[in-house]
């Protein structure tokens, strides 16, 4: 029997899922994080990162042959020559970054992804103006450190994660632009995702009962492997998250770049994975409606007939995308008395937004839509599903698997058997 490993390193804990030869779940475990105020996330990542491990039931880590791990994008630390870190990694939305654009402008091309405030690359030219950094050797992402605890590698990424440090996922190299830029740092080797980088530390294998030729591969983003979840592989399929915000991924033959509206393409194999972000979706519904109410007012609503409700839901001015106006207003009036036909607009409103997303995606040059799954916790709602189908033309449904640790363990499987 061959087992294979994959590890989401998320915003609310460290889930982890076993599969086998097959693709089918043998086991799930989950260690969420039990602190609101962290001084330091790598002590907090890496206490989970062996719980997780001590959680795995025994009868299947004796078969386990690959593990690959997941991160949030944009989440970064510098550590020293034995792989501590030399200060607080800086986590994803973090916008610290922001102090050293305008340096950054004078290096990285006009529009490129990492002009923005939380980008990998903003990240370390701040970091590197701290006193701490003399003892700095290596910069590494979330994944690519947590994989260094597992395989003892220092310096290895996967171009997934290092496309907002700056590599050109295009040409599978760094640009001459960032190899310019002085900062006295490794930067990562950057592989492929699913790569086999080296096997598991002899020590670790043993503690948590792994054979001692188990492979270590390189990782991937928390959204990536939602996508590689979902199933998702032909150019024209799409995944919306339906989460606190609109997220949406479509995959392409080719490549769709706009930092207007913060639209980038990640490499998937020989396809691209392009999307962006809108900040209506969930949040919005549960500033005025509790779970259950969205839950039991979703039934109410007669879909036969679209809304007459023009609306654009946001809880504060500013969206990103598909309108990139900081200041556009929300608009949620008038507001009926009715709670049914209040929500039917707002479930109506996202929908818009996200089938402009797609449009705007599709006129940049990517994949006419064909297929959309569902993330994210607004996939439960299947009048909102309908309500999007209806405004997106095109097939909507819920994949078997959302977790991203899956889409992981998808590509620890597919290093290992390639």
């Amino acid at each position: 029997m061959s087992l294979f490993l994959g590890i989401d390193c998320g915003t609310s804990g460290m889930r982890g899922v076993v599969i086998d030869q097959n693709k089918c779940v043998v086991a799930m475990v989950k260690y969420p994080w039990e602190i609101t105020e962290v001084r330091d996330w790598s002590v907090c990542w890496q206490t989970a990162l062996w719980k997780l491990l001590e959680k795995i039931p025994l009868e299947y880590c004796h078969y386990i042959q690959a593990i690959a791990i997941d991160g949030t994008s944009s989440t970064v630390l510098v550590c020293d020559a034995d792989g501590k870190p030399v200060q607080a990694p800086i986590m994803y939305n973090d916008p610290r970054g922001a102090s050293v654009l305008t340096e950054l402008r004078d290096i990285a091309p006009p529009e490129h992804t990492v002009l923005g405030a939380t980008s990998s690359l903003a990240k370390l030219i701040w970091m590197s103006k701290l006193p701490s950094f003399t003892a700095a050797k290596y910069f590494l992402h979330q994944a690519d450190w947590l994989g260094f605890l597992l395989h003892g590698q220092l310096g290895i990424s996967d171009y997934h994660n290092a496309l907002k440090l700056g590599y050109d996922v295009e040409n599978l190299q760094y640009p001459q632009w960032l190899e310019n830029i002085h900062i006295p740092i490794h930067l990562p080797q950057v592989l492929p995702p699913g790569t086999p980088i080296a096997e598991l530390r002899p020590e670790v294998a043993a503690k948590y009962n792994f054979p001692t030729d188990c492979l270590v591969c390189a990782g991937t983003t928390d959204s990536i492997a939602a996508f590689l979840a979902s199933g998702a592989k032909f150019p024209g399929e799409a995944v919306t998250s339906l989460g606190s915000t609109l997220v949406l991924k479509l995959l392409s033959t080719t490549p769709i770049e706009n930092s207007q509206y913060g639209i980038y393409s990640h490499r998937l194999g020989d396809l691209w994975l392009t999307g962006g972000a809108s900040n209506t979706g969930g949040a919005v519904l549960k500033h005025f409606f509790s779970s259950t109410e969205l839950a039991n007012l979703s039934l109410e609503i007669d879909i036969s007939q679209p809304s007459n409700l023009d609306y654009y839901p946001l809880l504060t001015p500013g969206d990103r995308f598909p309108i990139n106006d900081p200041n556009l207003p929300p608009r949620l009036e008038p507001r009926p008395d009715n709670p049914v036909d209040f929500l039917y607009g707002l479930l109506s409103g996202i929908a818009r937004i996200e089938a402009q997303g797609y449009g705007l995606l599709q006129k940049l040059g990517a994949e006419t839509l064909s297929h959309v799954y569902t993330a994210g916790g607004g996939a439960i709602n299947d009048t909102w599903m309908k309500i999007r189908e209806r405004h997106l033309g095109v097939p909507v449904t819920i994949p078997i698997n959302t977790e991203a640790a899956y889409g992981t363990a998808l590509l620890a499987m597919k290093g290992v058997k390639e």
